[in-house]
């Protein structure tokens, strides 16, 4: 007889831990579990070759990129509700940890490598397959060292908002009755709202300002725009993200889009002042706020992002330099036998698995850009090490943006790396056709790496809060990466013969236009805009020294602002529902009933994401019949209704319930 798991997670599994308290995760360290069965892999193959094409067309056609984690714990749950598995919560997390490869890998590859075929490279299957999956191991092997720092030492002091929502939902399958309705009905909820709002556009998924008359004068002549997203996923993650970290975040945008933009438009209105990417079109002062962001500002929040994650590396030297020596030690065969007590749910594969595994897969993208891109020695034994130091260096940034706000700003850091390879490649005389070849491989490597990386820290919380078994999570997960990188690279080949880069109907793929547009100009000598990185940086420096945590508020600099405001809605919804209370346990129970509603926005948000874009891909097309003002109206009425929603609901909870 199995032992019953428990169907919910400990008091204190969102919170710092006391001295001397210990958390006990749902399925206990002393005990064995179904977690890697037939079943179990099967289905995380599945789950990776279905959702990489489909993230995939959507992130290539439509522009937009999903996260697969939450839609593929959902149907991992509703796969053992239905086939009345009992206690399958280990073999979940382990289809969720497999299937969810697939939205890491995708957004590595298509973030760059369709830039090959824009720019009339010779770009084969092989490469991209290579690239992805070199990059895919190569943020795996990097992670697993600090896999203990993010999700056990720093527990409660992230809030991790897409591996909340994800344990949420595993958990949900372990309940009886009626425990999970608050989740299941905020799913229905948020997904029906968000599926209206993508597919048949009633109402207007960005509020702005500009549909206001004064609102419109003020953006033209002043240069300043608010927006906000009427998501209810967005909402949801600024519920989980929390006040603190949202307020941060926000701020960053603020201070671009009401301080930067306005003020550059003040300084240099008649100024043609080029980038050093691009030359200058229109004067500043001829530019909407949103091209001066596009522009300009965000280049800023680019070296903000960059300088933050180099002092984030220096403060975390500590951590790092134990991996390392740990490495070391083990290689030198001077580790002792104390590992053999470790508890299951804190073994990781072994730092001698890792540095051999890291080794052979270093040497493997050597050979690879030897002899399938560049041909010249020097020149690839240079581009092995851009991308070995960028990779493992940002690695730990990706995983700490992750943790913070659920968003992994791989594309700016790979942006970045794109201007790094590019000044050091053209410096060692590899320019032109094969230099972009190279930057863009090179490139494809590390966004691949870094959004890796960014995931997986995501699938060992949610395994850590459940306890799963961290070395079978990590061991799987190569497999998963390779039916990933194999799915992305024969869908990228179809959608490219499909639909093509140019022209009416053609792949809208924004990203790798951004790279496109980055590394033509650089390839061709010209520069980098190395004055709005150093910008950035300072901001970064000065904000460092205020002790205002840097990497949030550069996010916040570079995500647009609609993406940022909800979240302080959401921040400010958790702040007031935990807080109306004399009773601390009254407060408690609606803050946890609210991170169940806000988890089932997010859920249902990312499920009924991908249903709209099966049925755009099933050439499914609406014109929506209201008017911008008429769309503008009813957004703002449907989002307050939301947001009552959310609040009324969370403060339904009990005081037993906590």
């Amino acid at each position: 007889m199995e032992e019953q798991l428990k169907d919910s997670l400990p008091e204190n599994a969102f919170r710092e831990l006391q001295p001397g308290e210990e958390y006990k995760p749902v399925m206990s360290p002393d005990k064995n579990y179904r977690e890697v069965t037939p079943w179990s892999v099967t289905w995380g193959i599945l789950m990776a070759i279905l959702f990489s094409a489909a993230a995939a067309y959507l992130g290539l056609k439509v522009g937009q990129v999903f996260e697969a984690a939450i839609p593929i714990a959902i149907i991992a749950v509703g796969l053992s509700k239905a086939t009345k598995r009992n206690n399958a919560l280990g073999e979940n997390v382990i289809i969720q940890s497999i299937g969810a490869c697939s939205g890491n890998v995708v957004a590595g590859a298509i973030f760059t490598l369709p830039a090959l075929y824009m720019l009339d490279l010779d770009a084969s299957f092989m490469q991209i397959f290579l690239s992805s999956l070199i990059g895919g191991i190569l943020g795996i092997l990097f992670l697993i060292p600090f896999r203990k720092y993010f999700v056990s030492d720093m527990h409660g002091k992230y809030p991790f908002p897409e591996a909340t929502a994800t344990t949420q939902i595993l958990i949900s399958g372990q309940k009886k009755g009626n425990q999970a309705k608050p989740l299941i009905i905020a799913g229905l909820i948020g997904g029906l709202y968000d599926f209206i709002l993508s597919t048949f556009a009633w109402w207007s998924e960005v509020l702005s300002t500009r549909f206001l008359p004064f609102g419109e004068m003020i953006a033209d002549k002043a240069k300043t725009v608010f927006k906000i997203n009427t998501g209810a996923a967005v909402l949801g993650l600024g519920y989980i993200v929390g006040l603190k970290y949202c307020t941060i975040i926000c701020a960053g945008s603020i201070f671009v889009w009401f301080v930067l933009i306005p003020g550059m438009s003040a300084i240099f209105g008649d100024v043609m002042l080029s980038t050093g990417i691009t030359e200058a079109v229109k004067p500043i002062g001829a530019m909407s706020a949103e091209e001066i962001f596009a522009n300009y500002a965000r280049y800023i929040g680019i070296g903000g992002i960059a300088m933050a994650g180099l002092i984030g590396i220096i403060k975390s030297w500590g951590v790092i330099k134990g991996a390392v020596s740990l490495a070391g030690r083990e290689l030198k065969g001077k580790t002792t036998q104390v590992a053999v007590a470790v508890k299951r749910t804190d073994r990781d594969l072994s730092m001698k698995f890792i540095v051999i595994s890291a080794i052979i897969t270093l040497v493997a993208m050597l050979m690879f850009f030897y002899f399938g891109i560049i041909s010249n020695v020097m020149q690839a034994v240079i581009a092995f090490i851009v991308v070995a130091v960028i990779a493992f260096l940002f690695t730990t940034v990706a995983a700490n943006a992750i943790a913070i706000v659920g968003t992994n700003p791989v594309s700016g850091m790979t942006l970045m790396t794109l201007v790094i390879s590019s000044v050091i490649l053209v410096a060692v005389g590899l320019e032109g056709d094969k230099g972009m070849l190279a930057a863009l491989i090179i490139g494809g490597v590390v966004c691949t790496a870094l959004s890796t990386a960014g995931g997986f820290v995501t699938d060992l919380k949610i395994g850590y809060w459940l306890g799963s078994s961290p070395r079978k999570q990590e061991s799987w997960k190569f497999l998963g990466t390779l039916v990933s990188a194999v799915t992305v690279g024969g869908v990228i080949l179809i959608l490219d013969k499909t639909y093509g880069w140019t022209g009416e109907g053609a792949l809208v793929a924004p990203q790798a236009n951004a790279m496109k547009a980055v590394i033509e100009p650089m390839m061709s000598g010209q520069g980098a805009p190395w004055m709005l990185y150093g910008i950035g940086a300072a901001i970064a420096l000065l904000l460092t020294v205020l002790k205002v945590p840097a990497l949030a508020f550069a996010l916040g600099m570079f995500i647009p602002l609609e993406l940022n405001t909800p979240l302080v809605v959401g921040g400010l919804i958790s702040w007031y529902v935990s807080t109306r209370s004399k009773d601390s346990d009254l407060n408690k129970a609606r803050q946890e009933r609210g991170t169940l509603l806000a988890s089932g926005f997010i859920a249902g948000g990312a499920l009924m994401g991908v249903i709209s874009a099966a049925m755009k891909f099933g050439g499914f097309e609406y014109t929506s019949p209201v008017g911008d003002l008429a769309a503008q109206i009813i957004g703002l009425v449907v989002y307050i209704a939301l947001i009552a929603y959310l609040v009324w609901d969370s403060m339904r909870a009990k005081k037993e319930d906590a």
